[in-house]
C-alpha cells in the first residue's frame, strides 16, 4: 500500500509540474514556480538552480529557502567559487541525478562560520538538458537528509528533463520574437525612407524652387523658413532610420559606429583590443549604447571628439566612451534626461556594470563591463 501511495504521489508531482511547464512563457517565472512545487511535493526544504555557460561560469538563477549561512552578503557563497557538482558538470562527468556526499559551499559556511546552515549538509544535483544541449543544474536538499533513494532521484531526473525541454522551447520562442522585432524594424525603416523621407525632400526642393519665383519679401522669408524646417526634419528622419536599421552593422560594430558618428559630424576614434566576436544580443546592446552616447555628444556635450574603446579580456567586454565636451553635474541631471537610465538598464540586463565619470567643463566618460557569455535568461 505504501508503494502504491508513493507512486500516486510521484504521478501527482509530475502532473502538476507538467501543467506548469506547459503554460510557461517566461524563464525566470517558470523556474521559480517549478522549484517551489517540486520542493512542496517532495517534502524538501531548499533548492536552487545554476545556469552554467560553456566557459564554466555559473550564476544562480533561482533559489528557495536557502539556509542563512548561504545568503550571506546577498548570497555571495552561492555566486562565487566552484564546487563538486559544477566541476563535474563542466568536464562532462555529470549525466544523471546524483547524490552529493559533500557540499563544498556548506562546508565553507561551517568552517568560516557564515551562519546557520539549518542542518543542511547534503544535496542532490540533477543536470538540466534537452537532447545534447545542456543548461545547468538543479540542486535540492532538506535538513538531516544525507541520502536520496533511487525513486527520488528518478523523479528528480524526470522533472529535470521536462524543465530542460521547456527552457529550450522558451529560448526558441524568444529568438523567434527577436527576429520578428528586427524584421518589423527593418520594414518600418524602409517605409520611412521610401515615403516620409522622400516627401520631406520634395517639400524642401519645392520651397527652394518657389523662393526664386517671387519678389515678395514676406513670402520669401516664409518659404525660406519652410525649407529650413524641411531640412531639419529630413536630418531627424535620417537619424531615426539609422536608429531603426543601422547601415554598416553587418560589416561590423566599429563600422556602424563610425558611420553614425559621420552622420552626426562627430570625429570618433575607436580602439579595439582582443578578438571582438560578440553574440548578436551583446552586439546590439553595445551599438545602442554607443548610439545614445554619440547622440548626447552631438546634442548636449558640444564636443569635438569622442574616444571609444572596446576591450575583450577572458569572458568580459570592457566598453569606454569618453568625450571632450562640457560635462555636467550628475546630481542636477535626471538619468532619463540623457538616456542614461536606458543605457544602464541595457547593461544591467546583461549582468554588467555601468559607471559615469563627469565634471562640469571636463567632459564625460562612461565605463561599462559586461560578461560576453551571459546574455541568456
Amino acid at each position: 500500500m505504501d508503494e502504491q501511495n508513493k507512486e500516486i504521489q510521484r504521478l501527482q508531482a509530475l502532473k502538476e509540474i507538467a501543467e506548469l511547464l506547459n503554460e510557461a512563457t517566461d524563464l525566470q517565472t517558470m523556474l521559480e514556480k517549478v522549484l517551489h512545487t517540486l520542493l512542496k511535493e517532495m517534502k524538501l526544504q531548499t533548492g536552487w538552480v545554476f545556469f552554467i555557460d560553456k566557459n564554466g561560469e555559473h550564476r544562480m538563477l533561482v533559489d528557495e529557502k536557502l539556509p542563512p549561512a548561504l545568503t550571506l552578503e546577498e548570497k555571495k557563497p552561492m555566486c562565487e567559487g566552484s564546487c563538486w557538482c559544477i566541476n563535474r558538470f563542466v568536464d562532462g562527468r555529470l549525466h544523471k541525478a546524483t547524490n552529493i556526499i559533500e557540499c563544498k559551499r556548506i562546508e565553507d559556511a561551517i568552517e568560516y562560520e557564515w551562519g546557520d546552515t539549518e542542518h543542511v549538509t547534503h544535496h542532490a544535483t540533477i543536470p538540466l538538458r534537452a537532447g545534447e544541449e545542456q543548461f545547468g543544474l538543479l540542486n535540492v536538499a532538506a535538513p538531516h537528509k544525507t541520502h536520496f533513494i533511487e525513486e527520488e532521484l528518478a523523479l528528480l531526473e524526470a522533472i529535470a528533463y521536462q524543465i530542460g525541454t521547456t527552457i529550450q522551447r522558451i529560448r526558441l520562442v524568444e529568438k523567434e520574437r527577436k527576429y520578428v522585432v528586427v524584421a518589423e524594424r527593418n520594414r518600418l525603416a524602409r517605409d520611412l525612407h521610401d515615403s516620409v523621407k522622400q516627401l520631406l525632400f520634395s517639400i524642401m526642393l519645392t520651397a527652394r524652387g518657389t523662393l526664386d519665383m517671387t519678389q515678395d519679401e514676406e513670402l520669401q522669408h516664409m518659404l525660406a523658413y519652410i525649407g529650413e524646417l524641411s531640412q531639419e526634419a529630413l536630418n531627424e528622419m535620417t537619424l531615426l532610420i539609422w536608429q531603426l536599421r543601422p547601415e554598416g552593422l553587418e560589416k561590423g560594430l566599429a563600422e556602424a559606429i563610425r558611420n553614425y558618428a559621420k552622420l552626426l559630424s562627430i570625429d570618433v576614434c575607436i580602439q579595439i583590443e582582443g578578438v571582438l566576436s560578440l553574440t548578436s544580443e551583446l552586439e546590439e546592446v553595445v551599438w545602442r549604447i554607443s548610439q545614445e552616447a554619440l547622440h548626447n555628444c552631438k546634442k548636449h556635450a558640444k564636443c569635438e571628439q569622442v574616444f571609444i574603446q572596446l576591450k575583450r579580456k577572458d569572458a568580459f567586454l570592457s566598453i569606454q566612451i569618453e568625450d571632450n565636451g562640457i560635462g555636467f553635474v550628475k546630481e542636477k541631471i535626471r538619468d532619463s534626461a540623457l538616456g542614461l537610465k536606458n543605457m544602464k538598464e541595457r547593461i544591467e540586463l546583461m549582468n554588467g556594470t555601468f559607471c559615469i565619470h563627469t565634471e562640469l567643463g571636463k567632459g564625460t566618460k562612461l565605463e561599462m563591463v559586461v560578461p560576453t557569455g551571459k546574455g541568456e535568461g
